[in-house]
């Protein structure tokens, strides 16, 4: 349980992995404050409906910070890549811990829209950091990328091998934020933790990702499309197992800020080190589905990789953590979830017809 209600700050609490980790950490007795943009880059009423869960509803208007105090919630919409917006996140106390998850997602899109990753990761990281140089004590914990690992056959990946030959503008951006952080942990002495997660998923999951797209699609008779013939590997890792490993880790830097004043910059995998062949992935969601997906066998897309594989060792071992959510059972969740989300959301369309 959290000591006397720590603050924590969590930048893209709209988001996958941000709501998730506010609900855990609400439960747990921090004060959770939340910011996000809640951009159109996937459906904003997915990212107001998790924000709805938390316990806030988000107007069409600015009106600052709206609180939910029964859930220890409280949140923010602000652009962190505009300087004097991420200021007002700062107004007021300090914050104990900083975990920083907001960034623009999407390998394809970085491709054909690279402006808006240099924005929302890099400058907005770069603001983040301006404003965490003058409180050092706050630990941070920040969110980077499997795709750093490029097009490497050396699996499974290790944080000690080289990162540099990244394969998308999502990928750079993601390995850009890693050595920005790394100067700035250096010269102000902020504890940071780095976070390299693999193919994240779960209820209330990302439209544009494959386990919910792929669940869409089948659901409603669409084909899906299955890139280099199907001949691709994710290490896919359920949600409660990251969003565990990132509570374990917040408690640990915490508890290391009180005790050592000396700083560190680590970096860490938090994969589920289990990669499946797409195929078989797909055969999971229609057996779970109950249904035959059309599928289009496509080639390799610029910008993707063949093999995602963690190796989640170092952090296992620091926490003394072991992934245990199969994929199937993962899978199950998520489609109970998806069942139920989509039936409330016809219902209501229904009733206003």
């Amino acid at each position: 349980m959290a000591d006397s209600k720590q603050r924590i700050l969590i930048t893209g609490m709209a988001g996958f992995i941000g709501y998730h980790l506010a609900k855990k950490l609400g439960r747990e007795g921090f004060d959770v404050y939340g910011v996000d943009s809640i951009n159109d880059y996937y459906s904003t009423k997915l990212k107001k409906d998790r924000l709805l869960d938390l316990g806030v509803a988000v107007g069409p208007t600015d009106i600052g910070w709206i609180s939910n105090p029964n859930k220890n919630i409280h949140f923010l919409q602000a652009d962190l890549s505009k300087s004097d917006e991420c200021a007002r996140v700062f107004e007021g106390d300090h914050y104990d811990a900083l975990v920083h998850l907001a960034a623009q997602p999407g390998v394809r899109k970085s491709i054909s829209h690279p402006a808006i990753y240099f924005q929302s990761n890099l400058v907005a990281t770069y603001n983040l950091l301006e404003q965490l140089k003058d409180s050092p004590q706050t630990a941070l914990l920040m969110a980077s990328s499997s795709s750093v690992y490029g097009h490497s056959s050396d699996t499974p990946y290790t944080e000690s091998q080289q990162t540099d030959a990244p394969v998308s503008l999502y990928a750079a951006t993601k390995k850009s934020t890693e050595i920005i952080a790394h100067y700035y942990a250096h010269q102000y002495k902020i504890d940071t933790s780095m976070l390299r997660f693999f193919t994240v998923y779960g209820p209330w999951g990302r439209p544009d990702m494959a386990v919910y797209g792929f669940f869409d699609k089948i659901m409603n008779g669409e084909e899906i499309k299955v890139f280099n013939q199907g001949d691709l590997k994710r290490d896919f890792t359920y949600i409660s197992d990251i969003v565990d490993n990132l509570h374990l880790l917040l408690l640990n830097r915490l508890n290391k800020t009180k005790e050592d004043t000396t700083t560190s910059y680590e970096i860490y995998n938090i994969g589920n080190q289990s990669p499946v062949k797409l195929l078989d992935f797909i055969s999971l969601i229609e057996k779970i589905a109950n249904k035959k997906a059309k599928k289009a066998f496509l080639p390799m897309q610029p910008g993707d990789v063949y093999e995602t594989y963690a190796d989640s060792n170092k952090l296992k071992q620091l926490l003394h953590f072991d992934y245990n959510t199969p994929l199937e059972k993962g899978l199950t969740k998520f489609y109970e979830w998806y069942k139920t989300y989509h039936t409330i959301n016809t219902k209501a369309l229904q009733s206003h017809e």
